[in-house]
């Protein structure tokens, strides 16, 4: 137990003691995701119209496989972080909420996830 008063514990912590992580974060991944989605696009835009052999010759390319992982990664959390805003903001039952926080992450990390080991897939099968 200090002696410290209430301004003085929670100085600096943001609502939840995370605040200022979870914002710049956010504007990390957004920045990220400006090159990477140009990155991704191109070769996926080539890739689309042409068949499985052409998606897994585009991918098993080490470049186009890094970028993609790269996109789905930063998508993937940007996508989580504002999901988890919106929730926070406009969901107002506590257990609701708590609920759809983790649905959302748990959603998140898997669609993330099974982005990740596809485009893995592709590169080492080929």
């Amino acid at each position: 137990m200090g002696f410290k008063t209430d301004y003085a514990r929670v100085h600096g912590s943001g609502a939840a003691g995370e605040g200022l992580h979870h914002w710049w974060s956010q504007r990390i991944t957004s920045i990220a995701l400006i090159p990477l989605t140009f990155l991704f696009i191109f070769p996926f835009g080539r890739a689309l119209g042409g068949g499985h052999e052409v998606f897994v010759a585009t991918y098993s390319n080490l470049w186009h496989a890094l970028v993609a992982v790269l996109f789905i990664i930063a998508a993937f959390a940007h996508l989580q972080q504002g999901l988890q805003v919106v929730i926070e903001d406009y969901v107002p039952n506590k257990a609701t909420r708590t609920a759809a926080l983790l649905v959302n992450t748990l959603a998140c990390w898997a669609l993330g996830v099974a982005g990740v080991l596809s485009v893995a897939t592709v590169l080492f099968s080929a």
